[in-house]
């Protein structure tokens, strides 16, 4: 039989066995425990790491369309500024449109009008070169008859017809302003002799024989060129001749000038 001292050395034993056993089991579930919770960790990690790289690529995703935005809403801006724009000039045309119809309309009763106008401008026209200083005569008559002729032709427009009229008025008024040489020819004492026209505005109509023997001008009292003393005005209407023909330089001139009458005003 086993003594009491041999008996409680395998106690001792046994427990001492069970002991390094719960030890050695619990140091290997805490290990394995320690390698979970690492691992859990790092997973959750890569979780956290995947869900801001999410986050990172929304925000991206927002700047660019908010900068998207921003760019499309200064195009409609400009769009709208534009088609205003082009609005208020679809209104000016269509106002424009209005006006030409009614215009086009309104053509017939113009035309009606004008034509009676300028034929009375014509017959003016032509009483007022026979009451004025008589220069250039057949050039001015010839004028107006080609303004009557062409108001009978059917191939000219009213407002041609009109433009032509207006421009022989304009060539009149220009004759008030200007200095010109011509030649032409003049009775004097019975005959028809050859002379040097000299024209200063409408003031003054003189002549010059060629070779100077002869010095005239037109006396609008009398309806009649008169002889002037050539001791006065032989020099002057001579030099009076080379400045219109740009021979000379513009000078102070001496010439006689009719008083208006009655009749030619």
């Amino acid at each position: 039989m086993l003594t009491n001292r041999t008996k409680i050395k395998l106690m001792l034993g046994t427990l001492m066995t069970a002991l390094l056993a719960a030890c050695f089991a619990t140091a290997a579930f805490a290990q394995a425990t320690v390698l979970q919770v690492t691992q859990e960790g790092e997973k959750r990690a890569d979780a956290g790491a995947a869900e801001q790289q999410r986050v990172e690529q929304v925000a991206d995703q927002t700047d660019a369309l908010l900068s998207e935005f921003k760019t499309v809403a200064k195009v409609v801006d400009g769009l709208l500024v534009y088609n205003g724009l082009l609005q208020r000039q679809v209104d000016n045309q269509e106002a424009e449109k209005v006006a030409l119809a009614e215009s086009i309309d309104n053509v017939a009763l113009i035309e009606r009008q004008i034509v009676p106008m300028m034929t009375r401008m014509i017959d003016s026209l032509e009483v007022f070169i026979q009451l004025d200083t008589p220069f250039l005569l057949k050039e001015r008559g010839d004028r107006v008859e080609r303004l009557r002729g062409m108001m009978e032709r059917s191939d000219v427009s009213a407002a041609e017809k009109f433009r032509r009229v207006i421009e022989a008025y304009q060539i009149e008024n220009d004759y008030g302003r200007t200095i010109e040489a011509y030649r032409g020819q003049v009775d004097i004492d019975g005959n028809l002799q050859e002379v040097d026209f000299l024209r200063i505005g409408r003031v003054s109509l003189t002549y010059q024989s060629v070779g100077g023997q002869h010095t005239g001008a037109w006396e609008a009292s009398t309806g009649g060129y008169v002889e002037l003393p050539p001791e006065k005005y032989k020099t002057q209407v001579a030099h009076g001749l080379r400045v219109a023909r740009k021979q000379v330089a513009p000078d102070l001139l001496i010439v006689p000038v009719s008083a208006a009458t009655e009749e030619t005003l």
